[in-house]
């Protein structure tokens, strides 16, 4: 009960941060508009079709497979929740997994809603539960925010393949469900044998 717990709360608290962000994001700033709060960090609005890096494949048929997989993906990431938490696992793998979770569905939210209940002019800032929404169910677009241009420069000539050329680190604009799943997957790298232990290693707690 007490590993539940903690992993209903990490969920419903990440859930939370990720979608108000979000949110304040869409309806204060315009597409694309900057605030710098360091050098290395700023706040940075864009939006993507929902895949890493804001990649994009198929169209309007892709957008809607990446959708329907990820509510299937979301539901097999929670029944390896639940699974875990009844095996009583490590509280890595528990924390690990809530932070998944969380970000997928935090995600999924701005896919599958985002279209029906927000506008997006591109003059001014958009409205939370919009007459005139930009799409339909399913087809939501995923707001980021997060940028973290930590080194900004030319590349020396001797580099492979982009020698001399203009070269941004990092430069990945995210958000806060994307950071989740970057955590948790920190998380099972470093505690990746308490996470997973081997079945002697089981077998030994259990005795």
């Amino acid at each position: 009960m007490c590993n539940l717990k903690k992993a209903v709360a990490i969920i419903i608290l990440v859930l939370l941060i990720d979608q108000i962000s979000k949110i304040y994001i869409k309806t204060n700033f315009l597409y694309g508009e900057e605030v710098v709060v360091f050098d290395w960090f700023r706040i940075h609005f864009i939006e993507n079709n929902g895949m890493a890096w804001g990649a994009e494949f198929g169209g309007r048929t892709g957008k809607l497979f990446l959708t329907v997989f990820r509510l299937f993906a979301i539901g097999g990431i929670g029944y390896w929740l639940y699974t875990s938490v009844k095996k009583n696992a490590h509280n890595a793998l528990i924390i690990a997994i809530s932070l998944i979770f969380a970000g997928a569905l935090g995600n999924i939210i701005d896919s599958v809603f985002y279209g029906v209940i927000f506008n997006t002019p591109y003059n001014e800032t958009a409205t939370l539960f919009a007459e005139e929404p930009y799409g339909e169910l399913l087809y939501g677009k995923v707001v980021d925010m997060l940028y973290f241009p930590m080194w900004k420069g030319t590349l020396p000539e001797w580099f492979p393949y982009k020698g001399g050329e203009p070269f941004t680190f990092f430069n990945a604009i995210f958000n806060v469900a994307d950071a989740a799943i970057s955590i948790a997957v920190a998380i099972l790298i470093i505690f990746n044998k308490k996470a997973f232990p081997k079945e002697e290693e089981i077998t030994e707690i259990t005795d």
